[in-house]
């Protein structure tokens, strides 16, 4: 991925990838309280040790939200490679899953897309979580997989297809209007359905908050150190950078802390 050739213009298809996390950040924004956390604005705008790769990282949070991602990196008009995240960490205050997007562009020239809802439960025993929010995905899962444009993307790491859920939606394709297009509803429909149940979900406990809380930050804070993405960020960026981009992804230097 460091040393792939340099003479594909990706920037239409990096641009159009970036406006739909724009397009789903505006929604975010609409909805919820959002506010950007001072322990990461000297990552708006950073670069590789050799200037050749660049990117931007921004944090917020609020009373519902406890730690959001919005993030890019890459050179679209000297490189194929470039990825970008929108992450979705809720507050303690109810239980539905958190939500995560990614998209990029790959070096054999195609597209990747991540979207899925991060189980804030033990699936395999908490039967009635899975009924309600995930057993409702599973056919449009299944559908996707018969889908002669889109490629199944499987992980090598064992950590991140543990960390998936069982309706996560994992894949690569040509870069076409169609694919892209397919990338954008996909996208839009899991964030409408997620706002949904948002809105409709009970409220958690007081006594049972804490435990909650304590749990989505280990899992935030493993998914991002277990990243496998990550030595090839230490090539790229040197280790302190990118052990701050980690720790970005987690919230390990935040400055808002809500109540």
């Amino acid at each position: 991925m460091t040393q792939q050739p340099t003479n594909l213009n990706n920037k239409a298809v990096f641009e159009q990838l970036w406006e739909i996390t724009k397009e789903l950040y505006q929604k975010l924004q609409a909805r919820f309280e959002l506010n950007p956390d001072p322990s990461v604005e000297d990552l708006q705008q950073y670069s590789s040790l050799d200037g050749n790769i660049n990117g931007s990282l921004s944090a917020f949070s609020g009373k519902e939200i406890d730690w959001l991602v919005h993030s890019w990196l890459g050179n679209p008009e000297k490189s194929n490679f470039s990825t970008m995240r929108l992450t979705i960490w809720l507050a303690s205050h109810i239980q539905v899953p958190h939500l995560a997007f990614e998209f990029g562009t790959l070096p054999d020239g195609n597209i990747l897309f991540y979207i899925d809802y991060i189980a804030r439960t033990e699936l395999s025993t908490d039967l009635a979580y899975l009924d309600r929010y995930y057993e409702p995905v599973n056919q449009k899962f299944l559908k996707l997989q018969e889908d002669p444009r889109l490629k199944l993307f499987i992980s090598k790491s064992v950590y991140v297809r543990l960390f998936q859920s069982p309706v996560s939606l994992c894949y690569t394709a040509v870069p076409t209007s169609e694919t892209l297009e397919i990338t954008r509803t996909l996208a839009h429909e899991t964030l409408e359905r997620w706002l949904t149940w948002v809105d409709a979900a009970e409220p958690v406990s007081e006594d049972a908050r804490s435990a909650l809380a304590t749990r989505d930050l280990l899992l935030r804070r493993i998914s991002a150190e277990r990243d496998p993405g990550n030595k090839f960020a230490a090539q790229l960026f040197g280790t302190p950078l990118t052990d701050k981009l980690v720790r970005a992804l987690w919230g390990g230097d935040r400055k808002i802390r809500n109540s």
